[in-house]
């Protein structure tokens, strides 16, 4: 069974549009960031680097 629109088109005589241009959803979302989560700007990469286990050399 296929469903017709009122120009009469089913959907497979649709077109589509698969431009790049169309942004679904943003990269990043406002609370998906360290500030959203109530952090500092920056990483601690250097820190976690010094505390690193020795047995992770």
């Amino acid at each position: 069974m296929t469903i017709q629109d009122p120009d009469g088109l089913g959907d497979d005589d649709r077109a589509v549009d698969l431009s790049d241009d169309l942004v679904a959803l943003p990269e990043q979302s406002a609370d998906d960031t360290d500030r959203g989560w109530g952090e500092q700007a920056g990483g601690n990469d250097d820190r976690l680097l010094a505390e690193r286990p020795p047995h992770w050399d």
